[in-house]
């Protein structure tokens, strides 16, 4: 997957250097998608009841002593990417986020709520890249539940001591797509 120009203004360009990214292993995974690939309408503004994707990450680097994750779209309009999600206290060790799971502290999305800002990219965009980047830190975070992206990234600045990144995509469906069973009635009477 091509980086569009959006991806220099994520989270990990402010907050980490490159040799950070997979320090000692760290590794962050679903078992909803692989890196890349496309993430199921379920976890998107397209489907009723969604929520925020499961998520696994692998034994952070030594030293650290909280995890925070930023979900970021890189390709929406803006002077900075649209943040879908922003999660910490995280434990300091191999860990894991169930679908839909509700994590320990979390601050204010781009539409100013807490809690995952589902996918919902304009119908005529190429498929948008949502980035999830987790750190890993070598501080306890004292921040209140509800804080902002920049509240955030002034208390992580200059204590990431590792990253683990893990790449969806998303593009809409056309209206036509979604109901193209509906013309074609049922067969089996």
């Amino acid at each position: 997957m091509s980086k569009g120009a959006g991806h220099s203004r994520l989270a990990v360009a402010r907050l980490a250097s490159p040799e950070l990214l997979g320090k000692s292993g760290f590794a962050l995974r679903s078992a909803a998608f692989q890196d890349g690939e496309d993430l199921d309408p379920c976890f998107t503004a397209d489907e009723e009841d969604a929520v925020a994707p499961p998520l696994e990450w692998s034994a952070p680097p030594a030293g650290t002593l909280e995890l925070a994750l930023v979900v970021e779209d890189p390709d929406a309009p803006g002077d900075e990417p649209a943040c879908h999600w922003l999660v910490w206290g995280l434990a300091p060790q191999k860990g894991q986020l169930l679908e839909g799971e509700v994590p320990p502290r979390v601050g204010k999305n781009a539409h100013r709520n807490s809690e995952w800002l589902l996918p919902e990219p304009p119908h005529e965009d190429d498929a948008h890249a949502y980035v999830f980047q987790l750190f890993a830190l070598d501080l306890p975070l004292t921040l209140m539940p509800g804080a902002t992206r920049e509240e955030l990234f002034a208390a992580i600045d200059g204590h990431v001591v590792g990253v683990a990144m893990l790449t969806g995509t998303y593009a809409r469906m056309d209206e036509d797509d979604e109901n193209w069973d509906e013309d074609g009635g049922d067969d089996l009477d």
